[in-house]
């Protein structure tokens, strides 16, 4: 009442929205499931009937795409994602519906883990299977790559287009250079512009090159290189039973049991002492050689080169190498038409 007047409120009419729903941190991570605590902390008006969270490989899942149901109503909920693939990043978004429609929380993304020792992978370009390998954080192919678009006779070279070769192979032909052995057994030659795929050669340009590399995986950065061969050097891959010391002793434990021309040098590769650091990481290298600038194949069964992605600068090419003949993985320079193998990276 206000001045002997008698006012009569009517109430403001509430109208119903979507609800609101939050993501939580995605936990439990396995090769195949993961689970994701989340919260509808606004019902909008209106009774929650279905809440759970959604998933895909692409970016803003909803749920046409594959979803739990878990239960409805306000307030905390658990949901249980399963029937993953292992080796593959999933975005994941809780959501809550009431009848005015179906609302989403946050976007959250994970990787699901390796899998079991000989997990593998298949590059969708060409349908090539790739044995895989966990060394610490990093998740390697355990195989050279051996993605071919095109081929090129040996004699032919350049430095500023993306040449391919398999080793001992003079022809331009595909399907035949696919199937010799070599190409079946040691993958392909890269020059360097083929390797890094047209990336950008510089120090302020240090972040992942996909390059030859299928999508989801990238040709190592020096430092990448450097992080597997210090972890290797400080979680028992020495030959000797040491620890530390970063490259100086862990190639035997990168290198595959056979194929390399033998050698009496102790911890060698080509070394049969020690024979329990030999590919004790599982990185499987074979020595595939190389192809030098003037078209001539070299160092089958010696040895191995690969390129790193391009972070040392602009005017030199890089990348790591293994031979028969030592215990130390090198870091090891080309010119720009040289061939060396590629071995890719998981994001």
């Amino acid at each position: 009442m206000i001045g002997g007047i008698l006012i009569q409120c009517t109430p403001r009419e509430v109208v119903p929205t979507t609800p609101s729903v939050n993501t939580g941190e995605i936990t439990a991570i396995t090769a195949t499931t993961a689970t994701c605590t989340c919260e509808v902390t606004a019902d909008g008006g209106s009774q929650i009937t279905a809440r759970g969270v959604c998933w895909n490989t692409s970016e803003n899942p909803t749920t046409a795409n594959a979803k739990t149901t878990d239960g409805s109503g306000h307030g905390i909920y658990t949901s249980h994602i399963s029937g993953l693939t292992p080796n593959v990043t999933y975005h994941v978004r809780a959501y809550a519906t009431n009848a005015q429609g179906t609302a989403y929380g946050r976007q959250e993304s994970f990787t699901t883990d390796q899998g079991e020792v000989g997990a593998t992978f298949t590059d969708s370009r060409d349908g090539k299977v790739y044995k895989t390998v966990v060394i610490g954080d990093q998740v390697w192919m355990a195989e050279n790559l051996a993605y071919l678009p095109s081929v090129q006779d040996s004699a032919t070279s350049s430095t500023t287009e993306p040449y391919y070769y398999v080793y001992d192979y003079n022809g331009t032909d595909v399907v035949a250079a696919k199937a010799t052995d070599n190409y079946k057994t040691y993958g392909v030659l890269y020059n360097w512009t083929a390797a890094i795929h047209g990336a950008t050669s510089n120090t302020a340009n240090p972040g992942r090159v996909q390059g030859a590399c299928p999508a989801g995986w990238h040709l190592p950065r020096n430092a990448e290189w450097t992080q597997l061969e210090t972890y290797l050097a400080d979680n028992g891959h020495n030959y000797d039973g040491t620890t530390g010391g970063g490259n100086a002793k862990i190639a035997k434990s990168l290198a595959s049991e056979s194929g390399w021309d033998s050698s009496d040098q102790i911890g060698a590769v080509g070394n049969t002492d020690y024979p329990n650091y030999r590919n004790k990481s599982g990185f499987s290298t074979l020595p595939g050689g190389m192809r030098f600038s003037n078209g001539l194949f070299s160092y089958m069964g010696s040895q191995c080169f690969w390129w790193s992605a391009p972070d040392e600068g602009a005017s030199s090419a890089w990348g790591r190498a293994i031979g028969y003949d030592s215990a130390t993985v090198f870091m090891s320079g080309g010119t720009h038409d040289h061939g060396f193998s590629v071995r890719c990276l998981r994001d």
